[in-house]
């Protein structure tokens, strides 16, 4: 053993203790760091963009005026100075906990009217609304009502010791004070 070590001991445990801890570093496993997640912060969703639904889609119509279009679509959340006969929609949403979405759907003008559009299946309002519903699905609900078999499965006895302690009770309490002291001190 090597002088240093012998005249500080604590020098050769602080090392020990460095190396262990470092051994320990390598050995995070896929297990603890699921750990870790479930005490991650809250993190804020983000929603950018229009939805576009099945619906919506289905109310375009070839040779509608841009204005028709957007007072069915919304405001688009690309619209590109160099091809201004293309409107781009593109809606995001991430979440916590949950994949993150995304949807596009492009619309074509030629000059003023309506000539195409293009994307992909759009959900419908309902299926859209069904996959932001992120509780956990309890099982199965239990009943609110006993019937008489799981009653009697209850000890009776166990309540004629009770009812005893009752009986036991004064019958009547003391009448209540007519005045009582105020709550605070006078000034």
């Amino acid at each position: 053993m090597s002088a240093i070590f012998q005249r500080r001991p604590w020098l050769l445990a602080a090392a020990v203790a460095v190396t262990l801890g470092l051994g320990a570093c390598s050995g995070i496993s896929e297990r603890s760091r699921g750990a870790l997640a479930a005490v991650t912060p809250y993190k804020v969703e983000v929603v950018q963009g229009n939805f576009v639904s099945k619906e919506q889609v289905a109310a375009l119509k070839t040779g509608m005026s841009r204005q028709q279009v957007r007072e069915i679509l919304g405001t688009s959340l690309l619209t590109d100075i160099f091809h201004s006969n293309r409107w781009d929609y593109v809606f995001t949403i991430r979440r916590q906990g949950v994949e993150p979405q995304e949807r596009r759907f492009t619309v074509f003008f030629n000059g003023e009217q309506l000539e195409r559009w293009e994307g992909g299946d759009m959900p419908s309002e309902e299926e859209f609304v069904a996959t932001l519903d992120t509780r956990k699905k309890t099982g199965k609900v239990p009943p609110l009502e006993a019937t008489e078999e799981e009653l009697k499965k209850f000890d009776p006895k166990g309540d004629r010791k009770a009812t005893d302690t009752e009986s036991k009770a004064p019958a009547t309490l003391p009448p209540l004070p007519a005045a009582y002291p105020p709550l605070e001190a006078a000034r």
